[in-house]
């Protein structure tokens, strides 16, 4: 396709609000009258005894299935043949990025609805027309790219004020980059997740998205450290879910997401989470930016506000090996990641001068 369009890409429908896992017949009957709803375990029984009841007083069928941990091929193929003997119309997916991404892969192979409640505020996979499948023994084995984005996303403030505090951070960390990640893409014309232009819409949205962490990341902390939903937080959520779903598709990524993909090869960064890495993929893409002093400021006080990793040492880092770390800025710069989206050309000793900038910068604030 030599004309290349600009593109907004969204969930036809996002809600949020507190108490909307009982009125999921209101949801569901937009779209079907016989749910096949994929649950993670710890939200299964509230699912039977909140929302199972007003579907059936609605006249819809409901079928609730535990989701199996991982989500593989086997996995979605086993949860789509249940979803065809119990005769399913419409989709529904309670939980984690994983079981939602099964909940997404399984409609689409069924070319059915899909309805999605996350049930924390971790990244913005909810909104997003992908599904991440993995192998059996969890490590990544593709991307499906999917024909479209969610019927709808479902934030029930109750579920997610009750999640982990450092599953809001981290979510909050991979929404802190959108806006400038879309802003560098836009700048240099490249390229966005579902491989076509930028919009301008898409980098309002993302700048919109940042403009909410900034003003009520704060008071957001306070309800979610004490698991009590509030308009801060339903404003963070709203940032967090979908507008740093919507921004980042439709507006695009850069370095901060492709610095996140090389710092796989760390052994000691295994276990940190995607939107921490992020964090520090942000702070090298502002270094190699050579971002203004208050922009600096105001990203890592939200960083440092909600408690995520500063430095890399934080993050688990027990020896910094300068083989290792070039590794990663040559990933981070491989033709097919996001660091072609930089207003500029970016080497891989480019990205690996920053990363060593950033993480000094990093302990110089931790200690502000």
């Amino acid at each position: 396709m030599t004309n290349i369009p600009r593109t907004v890409t969204s969930p036809k429908k996002f809600m949020i609000a507190t108490g909307l896992l009982g009125l999921m017949h209101d949801f569901v009957k937009d779209f079907g009258d016989n749910a096949f709803i994929i649950c993670d375990e710890f939200i299964l029984n509230k699912v039977d005894k909140e929302a199972v009841p007003g579907l059936a007083e609605a006249g819809i069928n409901s079928t609730v299935e535990k989701f199996n941990y991982e989500c593989t091929q086997a996995e979605i193929d086993r949860l789509g043949e249940l979803a065809v003997k119990n005769k399913a119309n419409v989709i529904v997916g309670v939980g984690g990025g994983k079981s939602l991404d099964s909940a997404k892969a399984v409609a689409y192979y069924h070319k059915l609805p899909v309805i999605l409640y996350p049930t924390i505020a971790s990244t913005d996979a909810p909104c997003t027309a992908l599904a991440v499948i993995y192998k059996e023994n969890g490590e990544f084995d593709r991307y499906l790219f999917l024909p479209q984005n969610p019927d709808a996303v479902i934030a029930d403030m109750d579920i997610l004020a009750s999640a982990p505090v450092k599953f809001f951070a981290a979510g909050v960390g991979d929404a802190l980059a959108t806006y400038f990640e879309a802003r560098a893409c836009y700048a240099c014309n490249g390229v966005n997740l579902v491989l076509k232009k930028p919009s301008r819409t898409g980098l309002g949205l993302a700048k919109l998205c940042f403009d909410l962490l900034r003003e009520n990341v704060a008071q957001a902390m306070d309800a979610v450290t004490n698991k009590v939903p509030t308009p801060a937080l339903e404003q963070v959520i709203e940032a967090t879910i979908y507008l740093s779903g919507v921004g980042a598709e439709s507006g695009g990524l850069a370095a901060a997401h492709a610095v996140n993909n090389g710092m796989s090869v760390v052994g000691d960064l295994h276990h940190v989470q995607h939107g921490e890495k992020v964090t520090f993929g942000l702070l090298t893409q502002l270094v190699l930016e050579n971002a203004p002093k208050s922009e600096l400021e105001d990203v890592i006080g939200i960083i440092k506000t909600v408690g995520l990793p500063l430095t890399l040492e934080d993050m688990g880092l027990k020896e910094f090996k300068e083989s290792e770390w070039r590794k990663v800025a040559e990933i981070a710069c491989a033709e097919d990641d996001t660091m072609g989206n930089m207003p500029r050309a970016v080497t891989a000793d480019d990205v690996y001068n920053a990363m060593v900038a950033a993480n000094t910068l990093a302990h110089r604030y931790k200690s502000l």
